[in-house]
């Protein structure tokens, strides 16, 4: 592909996510004249601002990434993994689902020493829709959700100057420098006093905040009316963090501080807390709370792999955009004999990571390029980022929920407390529930993210739940199905301290805390004569490509497929052939001798058969007959030469009409249902079927009978009857 370029920085550099308009400046020419020539761009010699400038003002204004229904389910989710990238994306090769998207000049690739970098321009990310695997409240959510105007006031105040359309463009400089955590925390720093104590304010009741609230915590006396309720002063100081885009105005009056600005407001708080920390922790660390009984984590990435294997099976569909049905979850749960609910969240995040699409099969691009020992970690990712699963729902599946409807509750928020509870006060010991509970109860943003619950529950028309409670949810359900805490004895009160748990290996390491055994360099094996055992160092998509003539076997800590004579003629019925399965199945492990014997018996070709198009089949009983048909110039050119004994075969586009002239000048009459079919010489000439379509009963009245599917027999004419006398 003419996109991909030599990268220029040095080995080992990590790449950043760059703008439009310095994408279009390092490419070609040539490249710039063919993007010009294949979208119809208008460019005018005599405007100020040089070529790729006015290209990346046309491509912006296209629509295409507001809505990306109309491109293919892999391009969609490649989108998606390079936005997750923050707009670079490493890959080992170029994948297909990368050309329309370099068609239309919306992602871009260059060569690195690694492999290939997929390059989605700032002014695109900033376009796309959130989707169920994103953080709500992240800065590139945030963003694409403002006005012009208030989208023009951020750009401006990082441009240095006023911002011109289109603002999408003026906004990658925003981008950059709220997504840089050193330079972020320099402007936070250099916040004026007021500015630094109202910001702190709005994170101490949970990061959102509605414009009465705003106006009162920065203690503004003039309310101005609008139709919506009350609107901030241009003036304020809640309006000098939001054209830094600290405090970003959510419609219809809600203020939302954005996830990177949270992360480092609340690491001052660590501070702050931290005697109220050391004396949980000495209380923890002071007894032994071990229980009698637990409940181990199992490994996620094993259910989420049988699962994306059983997607693929034949007679399952899952539509896009809405919610798994609950009754396949159901049958999944039956089948892997796990609980509906952990079903459901595993299923949820796999949808959010693209493991259920078609796109997990291709081994050069996200999912598919990870492998088996990774898979865990990626459920983890997307459910810390939020937008799939929300614990304050009943049902905490988003893709549940309409589209116009979608809103995340600040569940984020409490499951950085619980995170952050096990981390500090776990350290590999089994800690009593209420010692978390106590940790979370005491944080001082739980009363406002109470008050912000209650006020999403009424949006939403759900029962509000408190913040304890979507806590507990969170360690008890959520955490153990993704294996990062063990639970103990449920029934076990003790001490009134409520049940037990503790952060897992696996878990320490998700949260960068710990390091797993190397494990990930296990290769995959035969255990016997037909069950393969998929290792962690397998990739996603060279076990996906054998769902279509593999079965799963077992689901427990090990994941299990097999290769049965059933499951390789299905494959062969399918179309795959004997060698790709062969060559599928070795990418993994050695063959053994039956598997071997099976593939290569699948594979012996005993005879071949030839496909003729046909119209029809003409029965002729009289061999005379037959031959005359087949051999005469009137009608030779009507049949299928050889055809089958018995009768003949009638050529692709012979109707009936010609077909019944042309025997009947032979002196052989064609029958259709029992009867001599008559051509309609009167009407104008038209085209009519050898199988015509049923009619109505009218229609079938004012024509006669209709001919209908069944066997056409041809006769001679019966000779003239003499009579004596």
């Amino acid at each position: 592909m003419s996109k991909v370029r030599k990268n220029t920085e040095p080995r080992g550099a990590r790449s950043r996510a760059v703008g439009l308009t310095e994408v279009l400046r390092v490419l070609p020419e040539k490249e710039i004249a063919a993007l010009v020539d294949r979208l119809g761009i208008h460019v005018d010699p005599a405007k100020r601002i040089d070529v790729p400038s006015q290209v990346a003002r046309s491509l912006v204004s296209t629509p295409e990434l507001r809505d990306l229904a109309h491109f293919p389910g892999p391009t969609r989710e490649l989108v998606h993994r390079i936005a997750e990238a923050k707009g670079v994306l490493l890959v080992a090769s170029l994948p297909p689902a990368l050309e329309p998207l370099a068609a239309r000049g919306i992602a871009f690739a260059r060569a690195v020493a690694e492999g290939v970098e997929l390059i989605l321009p700032i002014a695109f990310l900033l376009q796309l829709r959130a989707w169920e695997g994103e953080d709500p409240r992240g800065v590139r959510a945030l963003l694409s959700q403002t006005s012009n105007e208030v989208g023009g006031t951020i750009a401006a105040h990082y441009l240095g100057r006023p911002a011109t359309p289109p603002i999408v463009l003026g906004l990658e400089a925003a981008w950059t420098a709220l997504t840089d955590k050193a330079r972020l925390a320099e402007e936070i720093e250099a916040l004026a006093p007021l500015e630094r104590k109202l910001l702190q304010a709005v994170e101490d009741v949970g990061g959102e905040v509605d414009t009465e609230e705003l106006l009162d915590l920065e203690r503004e006396p003039m309310r101005l009316r609008g139709a919506t309720g009350a609107t901030p002063s241009r003036r304020g100081v809640g309006f000098a963090l939001e054209r830094r885009g600290f405090l970003v105005p959510i419609h219809p009056n809600r203020h939302v501080i954005p996830s990177e600005v949270s992360s480092i407001i609340s690491a001052r708080r660590h501070q702050e807390r931290e005697a109220r920390r050391r004396e949980i922790s000495a209380f923890v660390l002071g007894e032994d709370h071990a229980p009698r009984r637990a409940r181990f984590a199992q490994d996620p990435s094993v259910l989420a792999l049988a699962m994306a294997l059983a997607v693929r099976e034949p007679n399952v569909e899952v539509r896009g955009g809405v919610g798994t049905p609950r009754s396949f979850v159901s049958k999944l749960a039956a089948r892997f004999g796990r609980e509906a609910e952990a079903v459901a969240l595993i299923a949820a995040l796999s949808r959010a990571t693209g493991l259920w699409d078609p796109s997990a099969a291709v081994s050069n691009s996200p999912p598919g390029s990870e492998r088996v020992a990774d898979l865990g970690e990626l459920l983890f990712r997307a459910w810390r980022r939020g937008g799939a699963w929300d614990e304050a729902r009943p049902d905490g599946e988003m893709l549940r929920v309409g589209s116009e409807t979608r809103e995340a509750s600040v569940v984020g928020v409490v499951r950085e407390m619980v995170l952050e509870a096990l981390q500090e006060l776990g350290e590999g010991r089994w800690v009593p529930w209420e010692a978390v509970a106590g940790f979370v109860r005491t944080d001082s943003r739980t009363p406002g993210i109470n008050r912000l619950i209650e006020r999403w529950a009424q949006r939403s028309g759900i029962e509000a739940m408190t913040v304890s409670e979507v806590a507990h949810r969170i360690a008890f359900e959520s955490l153990h199905v993704l294996g990062v805490v063990d639970l103990g004895d449920m029934d076990d009160e003790g001490d009134g301290m409520g049940p037990t748990l503790r952060i897992t290996p696996r878990g320490r390491s998700y949260l960068g805390a710990g390091e797993l055994a190397p494990t990930s360099q296990v290769p995959s094996r035969f255990l016997d004569t037909h069950a393969l055992r998929v290792g962690p160092a397998a990739r996603i998509a060279e076990v996906v490509a054998l769902a279509p003539f593999t079965e799963i076997g077992a689901v427990i800590g090990h994941l299990d497929l097999l290769v049965t004579p059933a499951g390789v003629a299905r494959a062969l019925g399918a179309g795959i052939e004997a060698e790709l399965m062969r060559a599928r199945l070795e990418s993994l492990a050695p063959l053994p001798d039956p598997v071997h014997r099976l593939l290569a018996q699948a594979s012996t070709v005993l005879g071949r058969a030839e496909f003729v198009t046909s119209q029809g089949f003409l029965w002729v009983d009289d061999p005379e007959v037959r031959e005359l048909l087949r051999t005469r110039r009137q009608s030779a050119d009507l049949f299928v030469d050889p055809s089958p004994p018995g009768g003949l075969l009638i050529a692709a586009g012979v109707d009936l009409d010609r077909l019944a002239r042309r025997c009947r000048a032979l002196g052989v009459e064609v029958l259709v249902d029992g009867d001599v079919y008559r051509t309609r010489s009167t009407a104008p000439p038209r085209r009519a079927s050898v199988t015509p379509p049923p009619e109505s009963g009218t229609a079938a009245a004012r024509h006669g009978s209709t001919p209908r599917m069944g066997v056409r027999r041809a006769s001679v004419a019966p000779p003239a009857v003499k009579r004596n006398g």
